[in-house]
C-alpha cells in the first residue's frame, strides 16, 4: 500500500463466524422491525395522544431521520472501537429506548424513546454489513448478503403485520413491551459470543460534520413534513426555509468531507463514489427505499384503513404475503447474483416495482382486498430482485479499508430515502385530500401513489446502468489508491 493510504481495520475470521453473523442478523432484525411496527397504529395514536396524523407520522420519520444522522458516524466508530464494544453499545441504547417508549405518558416521551431506539439501531446495520464483507469470501457474499435482506427489507415489511396483531389484542404499548425481552436476550447472547479479533486506530471525530449532517437531514425532513401538517398555513419555521437550510447544510457537509478525506480525517469518506458500481447501485437504491418504506409500509396501511375501512389487524395481515415473498427471495436471489451478476436480476425487479406502484394508483374504494394483496406481492417481488444484488454490487466493488465507510454511506442514504419517501408521500396525500379531512382520503392517496409510480420509473431508468457482468471480489488497495489519485 502506498504512503498515505488509510490504515486498514483488520478483522480475523473466528472459528464461529457463522454464529457471529447469526447473532448480528437476529439482533438487527429485532431492531429494524421497529421502523414500521407503529405504521398501522397511526390512526389509534392520533386519538390516544391527541395529535394530528401528520405529527404522529414523525414516530416513523423521526426514527428514520435519527438513523440517518447517526449512521454517518459509524465509519468512525468501526475504526475507533472493537465490534464487540459497538455491538453492546448499540443493543444497550435500543433496549433503553424501548423501555422508555413502552412507559411513555404522552407523544413527546414516546418520540424521545423512538429517537433513543433509532440511535442504537443505526449502528447495527453497518456493523453487520462490514462484518460480512470481511468474514465471507467474495464467491459467497451474494448468498450471505441475502440474509441482510431479511433484516433491512423484510423486518420493515412485517412491521405492520406484527403491529396490527399486537394492536388488535393488547394495545400499542405492547409493541414495545414484547420487543424488550427479545432485545435483552440478544444483548446477553452477543455479550457472550461476539468476540472478534480486531485492530483499532485513533481517528479524529469531526463534530462540525456531525452537526452539518443533523441540520441537513433534519431540515429536509422537517420542511417536507411541515408542509403536510400545516396545509400551507402558518408554522413556527416556514417549511421552505427549513428545506433550503437543509440543502445548504448538506452541500457544506459534502464539501467538508472532500477536504477532510485528503488527510484521511473525513467522518464519511466519499471516495467510495469513485467506484462506478457503487455509485450506480446507491443511486438505484434511493428510489427503491423511498417506495419500500413510504409507499408499502406507510401509504398502503393508510389506504386499507381509511379507504377500504378494514381493521388494523386485517391491514397487517394484508401485507403479510408480500413480506414473506420478500424474505423468501433474499437467499435465492443472492445465490443467483453469485452466478450471473446484478443486471439480470435488477432490471426485471425494477420493471415489476414500477408496474406495481402504478397499479396501486388505480385502486379505489371499491377495489377488492385480494387485488390489493396481489399488487403488494408484485411490488415486494420486484424489490426482492433488486435489493440483495444492489447491496452486494455496491460493497463488493470497494477495497477493504473503505468497507465501513461504504456500508455507512449505503445505510445512510437508504434511511434518508425511507424518511424522505414517508414525508413526501404523506405530504402529497394530505395536500391532495379534501380540505379539513382528518386523514388522507381516496383522492389524496391516489395522488401519492402516482408520485410513487414516478419514483418507480426513476428506479427503472437507473437500473439500466447496472453492469451486466459479475466481478469476483473487491479491488485491491493499490488499485483503490490509484483510482483515488486519478479521481
Amino acid at each position: 500500500m502506498t504512503t498515505g493510504a488509510p490504515t486498514r481495520t483488520e478483522t480475523t475470521a473466528p472459528p464461529k463466524a457463522g454464529l457471529l453473523i447469526a447473532v448480528l442478523v437476529g439482533s438487527a432484525f429485532v431492531m429494524i422491525l421497529n421502523e414500521t411496527i407503529l405504521s398501522v397504529a397511526l390512526r389509534d395514536l392520533t386519538v390516544d395522544l391527541g395529535v394530528p396524523a401528520t405529527t404522529v407520522q414523525w414516530l416513523t420519520s423521526g426514527f428514520l431521520l435519527t438513523m440517518a444522522v447517526v449512521i454517518p458516524i459509524t465509519g468512525y466508530l468501526l475504526e475507533r472501537f472493537t465490534p464487540r464494544a459497538v455491538f453492546l453499545t448499540s443493543l444497550s441504547l435500543f433496549s433503553a429506548g424501548t423501555l422508555l417508549a413502552a412507559l411513555a405518558p404522552g407523544f413527546e416521551v414516546l418520540l424521545a424513546g423512538r429517537v433513543v431506539q433509532a440511535a442504537g439501531t443505526a449502528v447495527m446495520v453497518p456493523l453487520l454489513m462490514t462484518t460480512i464483507m470481511r468474514l465471507v469470501p467474495p464467491e459467497r457474499r451474494g448468498a450471505t448478503m441475502g440474509t441482510i435482506t431479511i433484516v433491512i427489507a423484510v423486518a420493515p415489511a412485517l412491521g405492520p403485520t406484527i403491529g396490527g396483531a399486537v394492536l388488535a389484542g393488547l394495545g400499542w404499548r405492547w409493541m414495545f413491551g414484547l420487543v424488550l425481552p427479545l432485545a435483552l436476550i440478544a444483548l446477553v447472547v452477543g455479550a457472550r459470543y461476539l468476540r472478534l479479533t480486531s485492530q483499532t486506530r485513533k481517528v479524529p471525530f469531526d463534530v462540525v460534520s456531525v452537526l452539518l449532517s443533523a441540520v441537513g437531514f433534519g431540515g429536509l425532513l422537517y420542511g417536507l413534513s411541515s408542509i403536510g401538517e400545516s396545509g400551507g398555513g402558518e408554522h413556527p419555521v416556514p417549511p421552505w426555509v427549513a428545506i433550503a437550510v437543509g440543502v445548504v447544510a448538506l452541500a457544506v457537509f459534502v464539501g467538508r468531507q472532500l477536504r477532510l478525506q485528503r488527510a484521511d480525517a473525513a467522518l464519511l469518506d466519499l471516495r467510495v463514489f469513485t467506484r462506478r458500481p457503487f455509485s450506480v447501485a446507491v443511486t438505484t437504491s434511493v428510489p427503491l427505499f423511498m417506495c419500500l418504506i413510504g409507499a408499502s409500509a406507510i401509504l398502503l396501511p393508510l389506504y386499507l384503513q381509511t379507504v377500504l375501512g378494514v381493521s388494523t389487524f386485517v391491514s397487517g395481515l394484508a401485507v403479510l404475503p408480500g413480506g414473506l415473498v420478500l424474505g423468501l427471495l433474499g437467499r435465492p436471489v443472492g445465490t443467483l447474483f453469485d452466478r450471473v451478476g446484478a443486471r439480470p436480476l435488477v432490471l426485471p425487479g425494477a420493471i415489476a416495482t414500477a408496474a406495481a406502484l402504478w397499479l396501486f394508483a388505480t385502486l379505489g374504494a371499491g377495489s377488492p382486498l385480494v387485488a390489493v394483496i396481489g399488487i403488494h406481492v408484485l411490488l415486494m417481488a420486484g424489490l426482492g430482485l433488486m435489493m440483495t444484488p444492489l447491496m452486494t454490487e455496491a460493497l463488493g466493488s470497494l477495497p477493504d479499508h473503505l468497507y465501513s465507510h461504504g456500508s455507512a454511506v449505503l445505510s445512510t442514504l437508504q434511511q434518508v430515502a425511507g424518511a424522505l419517501g414517508t414525508a413526501v408521500f404523506v405530504t402529497v396525500a394530505a395536500l391532495g385530500s379534501a380540505a379539513g379531512a382528518a386523514a388522507p382520503d381516496e383522492a389524496g392517496l391516489r395522488t401519492a401513489f402516482v408520485v410513487a409510480g414516478v419514483v418507480g420509473l426513476v428506479a427503472l431508468v437507473s437500473a439500466t446502468f447496472v453492469r451486466g457482468t459479475r466481478r469476483d471480489g473487491p479491488r485491491s488497495d493499490d488499485d483503490a489508491v490509484a483510482a483515488d489519485s486519478a479521481a
